[in-house]
């Protein structure tokens, strides 16, 4: 089968034939219709100083899919060839503290499929039954491979109360924009995005944001309450962008009392007012996947009750690949320009 795959210890990928994948007695074997592009995807491309540190060679990249169940282990009784799935990839070991007593997104020993094991930027990839989730048979391929980042933007922008909430968006990559359309469902009252690319602000306003604010212009949070009649602070901050800037205006703009969800991985470490944070009361709250499987239900629940956050979700993929041309896929999602690039294994 076709894999695209970091072959060595280095920069760059390729597409080689490999061997498909066994499927075990507790697993699943999948058809790849649709994998999505991310930002783990280029560092473990590019091959930074995390990456190094954390993948092992040679093995398959792609983590965020969708396909047709074409095999099920002789234990599996809860999932069934011809279903079509989405993948939960993250693995979790089922008897740590956390894992014991249901907390399982905060397993200490957490697998990251396409990550730390064979991924599925290829033809076929074999994950527990447990990981996947079945959609309805009608679901649109490209909607289906976005479950695993819309699953990050509903858990972080759901940690709190949002409804007559002022709320802040840094970072409007296909994560703020999906989070940004949960924000608006979910009730929020005002919704401000902040980002250096115009297109990806459109997409946010498109999404439900009421003013998306391009820092890189010069324009500034302050400026977009001043615009808005806003008389206080941001209720609740969702940080999607990594940037140090970012969070740092993002708290000098938090109503007191505020509560911020970090999502955004920043590339090296970075000061924050601590003073600011205890006298306003700030609650600073990382975000890291998904809730194993409530966030996998409000999702369902969600998307199947409002045709404006189908189409607001679906909205993000503004590229769709090949699976030969993943080079160009990758360079589209490096230009942090567009939305979510997906490849086309069918």
């Amino acid at each position: 089968m076709r894999a695209l795959r970091k072959v060595s210890a280095g920069p760059g990928l390729s597409l080689v034939d490999v061997p498909e994948p066994e499927c075990g007695p507790k697993d699943v074997k999948i058809r790849v219709l649709r994998a999505g592009l991310c930002g783990t995807d280029l560092h473990l491309e590019q091959w930074d100083e995390w990456a190094a540190a954390t993948v092992r060679a040679p093995m398959t990249l792609g983590h965020e899919f969708f396909g047709e169940v074409v095999e099920v282990g002789a234990d599996v009784d809860h999932v069934a060839v011809g279903d079509r799935v989405s993948g939960e990839g993250h693995l979790v070991c089922g008897t740590c503290r956390n894992c014991r007593a249901g907390r399982r997104h905060l397993c200490i020993n957490t697998v990251g499929v396409g990550v730390n094991r064979d991924g599925a930027f290829a033809d076929y990839v074999v994950i527990p039954a447990t990981n996947a989730w079945v959609q309805p048979t009608d679901l649109d391929p490209d909607l289906g491979a976005l479950f695993d980042p819309l699953g990050n933007a509903v858990h972080t922008a759901l940690q709190w109360p949002v409804v007559g909430e002022d709320v802040v968006v840094t970072g409007a990559g296909p994560i703020g924009v999906m989070a940004t359309a949960v924000a608006r469902h979910a009730g929020a009252r005002r919704i401000v995005v902040t980002d250096l690319s115009d297109e990806r602000l459109a997409l946010a306003e498109a999404a439900g944001a009421d003013l998306g604010v391009n820092v890189g212009r010069g324009g500034s949070l302050r400026a977009a309450q001043a615009e808005l009649g806003m008389l206080e602070g941001f209720d609740i901050g969702l940080e999607m962008s990594g940037s140090p800037v970012a969070v740092e205006e993002m708290l000098d703009n938090m109503n007191h009392g505020g509560k911020v969800a970090l999502l955004g991985l920043p590339k090296d470490r970075y000061a924050i007012d601590w003073g600011r944070v205890i006298t306003h009361m700030i609650t600073l709250r990382g975000i890291y996947g998904r809730e194993m499987f409530e966030t996998w239900y409000l999702m369902g629940s969600m998307l199947a009750t409002s045709e404006r956050l189908r189409s607001a979700v679906s909205s993000v993929v503004t590229g769709r690949h090949a699976a030969e041309d993943w080079e160009a896929a990758f360079a589209e999602t490096r230009s942090g320009t567009g939305g979510k690039v997906v490849l086309d294994w069918s």
